[in-house]
């Protein structure tokens, strides 16, 4: 009753200022460090500023859309502020953590155009203590009702040139690019989320959240001014030029800013899932979380096809080794690509060809899985979609109906085509409708979906956590076949701090056999220890074990794999600099043991690590797996030292990392 009175009381004076001509209100941050203005200027145009203590960190930004009857961006009165506040702890089925604090101040800025239809806009601001984020309400209105979104105007003037982390739009197919860091200034247009390094103790980060029935949001410098820098969004569009079609009601995604000092804080923002919606899924008791292995690499390696022939991977006899091979260590799935009719001729141009119920004559699809599950093992179902999402959509009710019955849980969906249906980007509304109509169903029939060739993740696994991982990245593959010799040794120094912060990334980490079959200079830019170092560092509830399985044979490195879980009750960056290295710590959800990775770029470096994460007063025993004597990425990737000692939080461990290398520990309370 208290809470109420105060909130009633807030709303009141708000709209009393606002009778006495206020055109401006402030919110700050439940610790008072953020300060956000929202209102309009004199041309009736919304904007917001940002500061942290005294200093600025948005300048006044403009916000508005124009839509194909008309602009929706100037000759605004404000009709009113209201504020909200929200304090709760709510908790994931999975995750990097167990309880997710959500607690947030909200101010909402009602308008209404003075001329014409007198349209209504409502926008709304929530700041944490890690950021904010803000997004349009199209309220139901007489003089709105269908319409279509032409241009998003939102705009991000920051007070400085940032070196910035980002990928390009144009040119890069399906996200995968590599992040490359350069002032904000000289970037071209580019996807999100991106991450700016504004100085030692300011980092600042801008992605979206709950992209719903919307395109996907860029970003593309627009002016450069007083040192500093101006970004407006820029939507994927139809192929018409449309950006997105709409009924009021309606909303748009959060536009999303992350403030941190350090990359620890950048790790640790939940802010994005915050925004999005709480779960829909009535019983998450069926959703779990686990380690693969795959008929995959060698595909990648050409010693096998996804077509029939020869080399076929997907035969019952190769997989019936997978199964037999992921029971014996305790994995809980086995991935086979190309089990299906439709991968014979060109299917990227012909992906409805593609069924995801018709296996070829040499896989004993049902048999295969009734196998597995006699062994306690599941096949994951592999649905590659060439880019058909028609044919895709015809076949899921189908589809899932038949896996839920066999008793698949897993399913991971692909979409090797720029072209939806040969028609419409993937990232635009077409694909986003699309993607979410693929989850939802999958949902309905208890069906985690790992996602390849995804639209960029924005916390939607908080509402539908069936969906557990995503690419949308330069994956392991590159590291087989690109021609460039493979993602470089920052690569996965970046990751954390760039992609990874929109969702989990199936990078498929595990490669063993650490050399070019495809192209002499082309293998994964790591060493062994670094591969051990990825089930840490980098985030998925579902990883892959991603070599071939005679390559695992009689390697004390794979230990590491089978012990280290995939779900975690905490997590914490424990050093780190962008792009150069990265320490992460996580603490299993099923037990009281942690795990540590770490990780550098192409330079060697010593590194002291402090266990001042442990429970105090107790021991663990620490066994550590780190790169050997002569180890190097380049030319040498195989030496690994396997050590074990007892620590505690007063123990400092020095730690080598060779050149492009890194280290695992498994720490067992003793």
């Amino acid at each position: 009753m208290k809470l109420f009175k105060l909130l009633f009381l807030s709303v009141a004076l708000a709209l009393v200022s606002v009778a006495s001509g206020k055109t401006m209100a402030k919110v700050s941050s439940p610790d008072g460090t953020l300060i956000l203005t929202a209102g309009i200027n004199p041309h009736g145009q919304p904007y917001y500023e940002l500061q942290r203590g005294k200093r600025l960190l948005i300048r006044p930004s403009l916000l508005g859309l124009q839509l194909k009857d008309g602009a929706l961006d100037e000759d605004f009165r404000v009709l009113g502020f209201t504020r909200a506040t929200k304090d709760e702890t709510w908790q994931q089925p999975w995750g990097e953590e167990t309880s997710v604090c959500n607690h947030y101040n909200e101010l909402t800025m009602q308008l209404k155009q003075r001329a014409g239809q007198g349209r209504l806009l409502t926008i709304v601001f929530r700041i944490f203590n890690d950021g904010i984020g803000f997004r349009y309400v199209f309220p139901r209105q007489p003089q709105l009702t269908n319409f279509v979104i032409m241009n998003e105007e939102t705009q991000f003037a920051f007070p400085f040139d940032a070196q910035t982390w980002s990928i390009p739009t144009e040119g890069t197919h399906y996200y995968e690019a590599l992040w490359t860091a350069s002032p904000l200034s000289k970037k071209p247009m580019v996807s999100t989320p991106i991450t700016m390094e504004v100085d030692d103790s300011l980092y600042m980060v801008v992605h979206e959240a709950n992209l719903t029935d919307y395109a996907a949001l860029n970003l593309q410098p627009i002016a450069s001014q007083q040192g500093g820098v101006t970004v407006q969004s820029k939507l994927v569009p139809w192929q018409n030029g449309a950006l997105v079609y709409a009924k009021a009601p309606f909303v748009s995604p959060w536009r999303t800013v992350i403030v941190a000092r350090n990359l620890a804080e950048v790790a640790a923002s939940r802010l994005m899932l915050n925004l999005n919606e709480p779960c829909k899924i009535g019983d998450t008791s069926w959703l779990e979380t686990g380690k693969y292995v795959g008929i995959w690499w060698g595909m990648h390696m050409n010693t096998m096809t996804w077509s029939q022939g020869n080399k076929h991977g997907a035969t019952t006899e190769n997989t019936k080794k997978y199964i037999d091979f992921a029971a014996r260590h305790d994995m809980k799935g086995v991935l086979v690509e190309g089990w299906n009719y439709g991968w014979d001729g060109d299917w990227g141009k012909e992906g409805d060809k593609f069924s995801f119920t018709k296996p070829y004559p040499d896989y004993d699809f049902a048999g295969l899985q009734h196998y597995a599950l006699s062994k306690g093992v599941r096949l994951v179902a592999h649905n590659e979609t060439g880019g058909a999402a028609k044919n895709y959509e015809q076949q899921l009710d189908s589809a899932f109906a038949l896996y839920q019955r066999m008793g698949i849980k897993v399913v991971k969906t692909g979409y090797v085509n720029d072209w939806l249906d040969n028609a419409e980007l993937q990232h635009s509304q077409y694909g986003v409708r699309h993607y979410r109509k693929v989850i939802e169903t999958a949902a309905k029939h208890h069906l985690m979906i790992i996602n390849h060739e995804p639209v960029m993740p924005t916390g939607l696994q908080r509402t539908y956590p069936n969906l557990v991982s995503g690419e949308g990245a330069r994956g392991q593959e590159y590291n087989a076949w690109s021609a460039d010799g493979g993602n470089p040794p920052s690569h996965l120094c970046i990751l954390p701090f760039t992609r990874i912060l929109a969702g989990p990334l199936d990078f498929t980490p595990g490669i063993f056999r650490i050399e070019g079959r495809v192209h002499p200079q082309t293998h994964p830019q790591t060493t062994l220890a670094k591969q051990l170092a990825a089930y840490v560092v980098i985030y998925a509830p579902w990883q892959m074990a991603a070599d071939e399985i005679e390559n695992y044979q009689g390697q004390p490195a794979f230990k590491f794999i089978e012990e280290v879980p995939t779900n975690w009750q905490q997590s914490r960056v424990l050093m780190a600099k962008l792009g150069q290295y990265v320490v992460t710590a996580r603490k299993d959800r099923d037990s009281e043991n942690w795990y540590v990775g770490g990780m550098t770029n192409e330079q060697a470096r010593d590194l002291t690590l402090h266990f001042n994460f442990l429970d105090k007063g107790m021991r663990y025993k620490a066994i550590i797996y780190r790169d050997g004597d002569g180890a190097t990425y380049q030319g040498n990737p195989y030496p690994l030292a396997i050590d074990q000692q007892l620590v505690s939080t007063e123990t400092l461990l020095p730690i080598h990392l060779a050149k492009g290398g890194g280290f695992a520990i498994q720490l067992i309370k003793q």
